[in-house]
């Protein structure tokens, strides 16, 4: 929780919360990138807040970060949305951590 009158920068306040229903987006990029892509356009959950806000790690990568932070969200992604004939509970799930950019809400 933030005190009255101050304002947080960029990143500094997570955009998602535990129980945000969240899609991982659905992009290409050429180079330097960080989220498999059998998990591409899946929806998921939100479980967690992973503390501390981390750099920006893509963007780092090319050398174009000026110490940006956002959070990484550990997710749970149904394994019947990740393989189709998945005979398992539909309880089962893959949990994954995955950087803020690459999440969309669902």
């Amino acid at each position: 929780m933030t005190e009255p009158g101050v304002v947080l920068a960029l990143g500094e306040a997570p955009v998602f919360q535990p129980g945000d229903r969240i899609r991982v987006a659905d992009r290409s990029p050429i180079g330097h990138y960080r989220v498999p892509a059998y998990l591409r356009g899946k929806a998921g959950t939100v479980e967690a807040v992973i503390a501390p806000a981390g750099i920006d790690n893509e963007e780092e990568g090319y050398g174009r970060n000026a110490g940006t932070k956002r959070h990484y969200y550990r997710i749970a992604v149904p394994l019947r949305d990740i393989w189709p004939h998945y005979a398992g509970s539909p309880r089962d799930g893959l949990r994954i951590e995955v950087f803020e950019t690459w999440l969309e809400g669902a």
